[in-house]
């Protein structure tokens, strides 16, 4: 028997479990999360006789007879004060990671009134946080420090909640004090456990599997493998493909370790691993392909019997080969960026269970609810409206979570038990199975005049797209669009191969293709301004797409675009730093290329309040914010009486996928056309009492053309979003400070904004720098703590611009433009500048080597 205090009350349990298992399994104090489980992420944080501690670290026998205070063990004034800090600095996005930070913070405070930044960057440097790039978090501990130091009562304020306000996230009290729910804080009565057995290779036929030791376990419900799924054993995200396996049949090949071939349920989430070993699996094991080459040579086996190649580009505007031809100078380079991890701070997990006679519900944390009601139902072999999807708080996605990679599982298991079942990956899982962004190799010509006006570019592109299609065609062909950069030159020859291989898929991740072109040609443009003798920024500010002019893809460049006034923004800090690079660049907004793109929203009238309801997943980015200020500025109503829903495919219309940083936009559009409706019968003379049950509808569906066409000025995407970032270095070569200036049309909310765009960087500076997904010949080595991500004692100060054009509203949804995946794209490119400048050697290869981050 073990004994502690948990919260001010003795809690007893006769197994030695891990602490934090007993904390969120047995107590329900569930604001204590499971992010890694392996005392990497802080986001377990505790405090343990006063001190902070990782309970997945601690088991009861370590801890018995201690005092353990958890998120929920903090009085209220306590909790008020850190609710309102992280809420009032805009510290809060996905909220996987920040009861974990509150509780560092608050072991911090008990210690100092008063700490320094450094103080508190050092106290939560054991908490890693993928949202916020930690500015806003100090921000708030800072805040807190002082209100606590002061004795300060929490301020009665007031928003109106229109665009530009500094609106508290409608979400940023319950992700703070750990009371929102995440899928796996839920618990169903009578609920199972599942989880997949995976490949034992790459690349492997299966010849036998036996389960007849498994089912003989006492906790074993049941064994499940191919022959059990009564729909289509093929789904993915992408339709007109579904080409991914829901499990791997015997006689069929494997394509990556992450192949499931069998599901084991059990009774207790204990005992799935004792039952997934006595799971017998008989293999030919074969040998693996591992880069695009090896599955480009003429006699390579097929990973998909179509072939090796998932998609081809080639974009070809004007004569390339002529401009370079007759060009005063001209630079070739070859551009390797590997396979990266988004690492979301919230493992992927899903609950299903029997709904009616023959539907499933689904509780998810995905980046689309009705992509998964459509691959659901495909795999059960039913209609979709017998799949109901209900999303939960999703703790961070970036594009990671547009795949399926429980949700299915977890309804197979439901539907052929009728039983609620929950799948949840652990860490080592999520990093072996989930697509990553696609490693590239890339050969970039790039030619300009003797002023330094670009000429023309050239590009070969050969993207990794791992085991399975995801979204690589989609990412090959962002790549491919953005490949020449923001700047007005026409004459362009861009070629794409996205390949098949047997390492993890490739798919969707923050900048969608556009992070690892656009490091090529930026730094191309590095290598010709010394060739012309003029600075990084004068090639770019002489370039640079004015409104009028025609992107390199054709399109016109809009009116409210601020691409020149972006770079003047940082022209100073570029100017006067001793060592730094610039990169300016842009990114889409919405899926485009002539594909279909709607926004859709419902807002009713329930209960004297405005309901705003739309599929539209938050990912940490604040959906719901957005949607509620659009509602405000639209209605002039304020705050208190809008209600944004969860997506629900029962109560809120298809809104697509939260991909392409597209939401803002496309669902704010939509939003703002349903409330205008409503606005319209108030303007009339009506109250709301007299509209009580009434639903308005509004859509946004883009027009824009395909890929390849012949027109002189196609749409490419619906809008674009500008950016120009200088990276400072000192001497030794440490990032001293960035400094970011962002054209994202209309600022929903600026603090959201420059939250968004700091995560962003710090995003970039990981993949830069330090970020490293392990892998040998198609086997992942990867783990969470040698990822290289940054935590906040290795962020430099970020200062943020907010740029506009003189006429952004010239466009839809007021103006609104979007920026989660431009904030990632020109970080890279200008810390290659800086360190250009800093020793003249070009640094081709990420994360860049020769650093001071890789000499350590």
């Amino acid at each position: 028997m073990y004994s502690l205090v948990v919260n001010g009350k003795t809690e007893t349990c006769d197994t030695n479990k891990k602490l934090m298992d007993f904390l969120r399994e047995d107590l329900r104090l569930t604001g204590t999360k499971d992010g890694c489980n392996q005392g990497s992420c802080g986001a377990c944080s505790v405090l343990l006789n006063g001190r902070v501690s990782k309970a997945c670290l601690f088991s009861l026998e370590k801890v018995d007879g201690k005092e353990i205070v958890t998120i929920e063990g903090l009085d209220q004034h306590q909790k008020d004060v850190y609710a309102y800090a992280f809420a009032k600095t805009g510290a809060v996005q996905c909220g996987y990671c920040i009861p974990g930070i509150v509780i560092s913070a608050h072991g911090l405070l008990n210690k100092k009134a008063e700490p320094s930044d450094e103080d508190v960057r050092k106290a939560i440097r054991g908490n890693i946080c993928r949202c916020t790039g930690y500015v806003k978090i100090v921000e708030a501990i800072q805040l807190a420090a002082k209100m606590f130091r002061e004795k300060l009562s929490i301020p009665e304020e007031q928003s109106n909640g229109k665009l530009g306000e500094d609106f508290k996230r409608v979400d940023a009290v319950e992700k703070t004090l750990g009371t929102g729910q995440y899928v796996d804080d839920i618990t169903i009565e009578g609920m199972l456990h599942a989880s997949a057995v995976r490949s034992a290779y790459p690349r492997a036929k299966v010849l036998k599997i036996d389960i007849s030791k498994a089912v003989e376990h006492p906790e074993c419900v049941t064994v499940l493998t191919a022959k059990d799924v009564p729909g289509n054993n093929k789904i993915g995200h992408l339709e007109f493909i579904s080409d991914w396996d829901v499990m791997i049949s015997v006689g069929d090949t494997t394509r990556y370790v992450g192949d499931a071939i069998a599901l084991v349920v059990s009774t207790t989430r204990e005992a799935l691993e004792e039952i997934k070993e006595l799971v017998e699996i008989t293999y030919e094991e074969l040998t693996p392909i591992t880069s695009c080459e090896a599955a480009l040579v003429e006699d390579a086996p097929l990973i998909h019997e179509k072939g090796n190649i998932l998609s081809h580009e080639h974009l070809i505007r004007g004569n390339a080969d002529e401009q370079l031809a007759s060009s005063e100078y001209v630079v070739t380079q070859h551009y390797s960026v590997p396979i990266n991890e988004h690492a979301f701070m919230e493992p992927e997990c899903a609950i299903a269970m029997p709904e009616g006679e023959d539907g499933i519900l689904l509780y998810s944390a995905g980046q689309s609810i009705y992509d998964e009601q459509r691959e659901v139902a495909r795999m059960l072999g039913v209609e979709k409206e017998n799949i109901h999807v209900q999303a939960k708080l999703v703790g961070g996605g970036f594009g990671g979570k547009e795949d399926m990679s429980v949700q299915h599982h977890a309804a197979l298991a439901a539907w052929c038990l009728q039983k609620p079942v929950k799948v949840l990956l652990s860490r080592q899982e999520s990093l072996m199975i989930h697509p990553k962004r696609h490693g590239m190799e890339m050969d970039f010509t790039t030619g300009c005049d003797a002023q330094g006006n670009l000429t023309a570019m050239k590009a070969v592109i050969y993207a990794d797209t791992g085991a399975y299609a995801s979204l690589g065609g989609p990412v090959l062909q962002r790549a491919c669009t953005h490949a020449a950069g923001p700047y007005k030159y026409q004459d362009i020859d861009v070629e794409g191969y996205a390949v098949y291989t047997n390492n993890p898929p490739a798919g969707a991740f923050r900048g969608f293709g556009v992070c690892q072109t656009a490091f090529a040609i930026e730094s191309n443009l590095n290598l010709l301004a010394e060739k012309v003798g003029i600075s990084q920024w004068d090639i770019r500010y002489k370039n640079a797409a004015e409104p009028g002019d025609s992107l390199p893809n054709g399109q016109l460049v809009s009116k409210n675009a601020a691409l020149k006034e972006t770079l003047l923004a940082v022209k100073d800090a570029y100017e006067n730093a001793e060592i730094a690079g610039i990169s300016c660049f842009f990114k889409n907004s919405g899926i485009g290329v002539g594909l279909s793109d709607v926004g859709r929203c419902i807002v009713s009238v329930e209960d004297g309040k405005v309901h705003v309801r739309t599929s539209a997943a938050c990912i940490g980015q604040g959906m719901a914010t957005v949607t509620t200020q659009v509602a405000c500025e639209t209605l002039d109503l304020p705050p208190e009486m809008i209600i944004a829903e969860a997506p629900d495919t029962r109560r809120t219309p298809d809104s697509g996928t939260t991909t392409a940083s597209r939401q803002s936009l496309f669902t704010g559009e939509a939003t703002r056309r349903a409330a205008m409706q409503l606005r319209y019968e108030l303007d009339m003379g009506r109250a709301l009492s007299d509209l009580e049950g009434q639903e308005f509808y509004g859509e946004y569906s883009a027009k824009t053309d395909p890929l390849i066409n012949d027109k002189k000025s196609p749409v490419s995407h619906a809008g674009y979003g500008y950016a120009a970032e200088v990276a400072i270095l000192d001497e030794k070569g440490k990032v001293e400070k960035f400094v970011a200036a962002y054209d994202m049309g209309q600022v929903v909310n600026p603090k959201a904004a420059e939250g968004q765009i700091e995560g962003g960087i710090v995003m970039g500076m990981g993949y830069a720098l330090t970020e490293k997904f392990v892998m040998e010949d198609g086997y992942v080595k990867a783990k969470y703590a040698t990822l290289g991500l940054l935590n906040a004692a290795q962020v430099p100060p970020i200062e943020t611009i907010l740029v506009q054009a003189d006429n952004i509203h010239d466009g839809l949804a007021y103006g609104i433009k979007g920026v989660g995946e431009l904030a990632t794209i020109p970080t890279a490119p200008a810390l290659a500048g800086a360190y250009y400048a800093l020793d003249g050697k070009l640094r081709s290869t990420l994360p860049m080597e020769d650093t001071f981050y890789q000499k350590k």
